[in-house]
């Protein structure tokens, strides 16, 4: 691609592949470049063929399967302003044979969202790519799911206790989805650079509670109507909810992100985010429409920022709340930020349900949960609020009370700030 008058030849060789994990079906392309594994899967895409299986009737499949690639990219600030940074892509459906060139200058920010059930077998392939705009760098990378209790260290993805994922190679970790909660995902190879560059995702578990009544699953508890969802296994109906919004808070230094792609030492000592945002995009580009690359990065002439420099969409997650009058809203909000904590408001009180992927119940089962307007957290927390919008309408904020994290760099008026529109 050619950018800022620079041309990179993108080519990798023969791909080796890393194996973990003993149970699935280990599909491969023909031609030795990529392996995935996914139970079901014949043709390497992280799709099983056919009825996957679901052992106890409630109409949700026993396995799931994602492939990951791990590379750089860039993204646009709130103010127009580029930024190199490195990321994770979603490449599940894509033939091994297609993933390298797919997952090459396709890092996302923040990383694809997560979504998993209780009691589902986990299957998460690792591709690295490489980095097109840094082929000097040969980065290992990892997945860290972060607070979740691993069965084996050998998937946890701290480089201490576990493998990394070396350029051209391939390594699928296997999870037992056991714990429901708001949790998070990042590398955790060269964490503080690593995270600081982008390398940071939602992750949630929705409760088993889900589909009470149904198959093998546990009785509900009083009042459930068919249909319902909730934050945790609560008994009660307590995280009961109609909308759901996960939320996570990040923030970058366009300095240490500009000496990266321009291969200067990295400034770790003064590192001093100011770009603060919500799931990767600062206000107002954090009500714009989620997976809609035509109005992601659009600069004065109205055209893509992307298209204008040949990249493709990497700020795929919006913020923006919507709901209906009478509706509760669970809000998934969590913090992977390397620099600093930070506050989050809300112009509608917010009732602290669970904090840390853990329901807010004493050892006895007392009701722990408490009703706030700010939540303040610090990398690796999170919390899942739920807001009561009955007799409400119009357009309410949430936004950081860092008054000076109100801004995009030097603009005022944006970073990290959103709206919850009540119909």
């Amino acid at each position: 691609m050619n950018r800022r008058g620079k041309t990179v030849a993108w080519g990798l060789g023969v791909v080796v592949a890393v194996w973990a994990g003993s149970a699935g079906v280990r599909a491969q392309n023909p031609t030795g470049a990529v392996y995935v594994q996914c139970p079901g899967d014949t043709n390497g895409d992280a799709i099983p063929e056919g009825t996957v299986p679901d052992a106890n009737g409630d109409g949700v499949p026993d396995v799931k399967c994602m492939h990951l690639t791990g590379g750089d990219g860039f993204v646009t600030m709130a103010d127009g302003r580029p930024q190199y940074m490195f990321g994770f892509s979603d490449v599940t459906g894509v033939l091994p044979g297609q993933v390298m060139n797919a997952g090459a200058l396709a890092a996302n920010f923040p990383a694809p969202t997560i979504t998993l059930q209780e009691g589902q077998h986990f299957y998460l392939n690792l591709t690295n790519v490489g980095m097109v705009m840094r082929p000097d760098l040969s980065d290992p990378h990892s997945v860290h799911f972060h607070g979740f209790p691993n069965a084996a260290p050998i998937f946890d993805g701290t480089p201490e206790n576990s493998l990394s994922v070396n350029m051209g190679s391939s390594l699928s970790y296997y999870y037992k989805i056991m714990e429901p909660g708001t949790y998070m995902y990042h590398c955790h190879v060269e964490a503080t650079e690593h995270m600081q560059m982008g390398m940071l995702g939602n992750l949630y578990v929705e409760p088993r509670q889900n589909q009470c009544g149904v198959g093998g699953n546990p009785d509900c508890p009083a009042g459930h109507v068919a249909g319902q969802k909730y934050a945790y296994n609560d008994g009660d109906r307590s995280t009961r909810y109609d909308v759901e919004q996960a939320i996570q808070i990040g923030s970058f230094d366009p300095d240490f992100h500009d000496a990266s792609e321009s291969v200067q030492p990295l400034p770790f000592a003064t590192m001093r985010d100011r770009y603060a945002m919500l799931n990767g995009r600062g206000y107002p580009d954090t009500i714009k429409p989620s997976d809609d690359p035509a109005t992601l990065d659009v600069n004065e002439s109205g055209m893509s920022t992307m298209t204008d420099r040949g990249e493709k969409a990497s700020q795929k997650v919006g913020s923006l709340v919507e709901a209906t009058s009478g509706d509760r809203v669970l809000l998934r909000i969590s913090n992977l930020n390397v620099t600093r904590f930070y506050t989050l408001a809300s112009t509608i009180p917010m009732k602290v349900v669970g904090h840390s992927a853990r329901l807010l119940r004493g050892p006895e089962g007392a009701d722990l949960s408490f009703t706030t307007n700010s939540v303040t957290l610090g990398g690796g927390e999170s919390v899942d609020v739920i807001l009561e919008t009955a007799g409400l309408s119009g357009t309410y904020l949430l936004y950081t009370t860092n008054l000076n994290y109100l801004s995009n760099d030097t603009e005022d008026f944006g970073g990290m700030m959103t709206e919850i529109r009540i119909q």
